[in-house]
């Protein structure tokens, strides 16, 4: 069992940043991989970013170049630094973490982006 606890959500105007912090029980670095999934009103949770344990990232072309995923093993962390936000950044934003026999979800922080 893993929980993993987000933080750092709000309500921001067009253009400010936000950085979202992912808590974990367990120790990160034994994990495949840890990442960002998104999920507006009326639409399908979505892929945002991604890192794996060998520090590899991968981000949804949407929020390539403004959006950075981030790790801290030591504090068994996973960031989400967000900057240039748009109206369409708006959405739950959910941490996810893939281990070897199952994934495990946070329960998500919202994020809005309004001016």
């Amino acid at each position: 069992q893993v929980d993993l606890v987000e933080s750092g959500g709000g309500l921001v105007q067009p253009g400010g940043s936000l950085r979202l912090s992912c808590a974990a029980s367990r120790r990160i670095f034994t994990f495949n991989s840890m990442g960002w999934y998104r999920q507006a009103p009326g639409k399908e949770r979505e892929l945002v970013a991604v890192i794996t344990n060998g520090g590899v990232t991968n981000y949804a072309t949407s929020v390539k170049g403004r959006f950075t995923i981030s790790r801290d093993n030591t504090k068994d962390t996973v960031y989400l630094q967000m900057n240039s936000l748009k109206p369409e950044d708006t959405a739950v934003y959910y941490c996810n973490a893939d281990l070897p026999v199952n994934t495990y979800w946070g329960q998500g922080t919202q994020v809005t982006v309004s001016s």
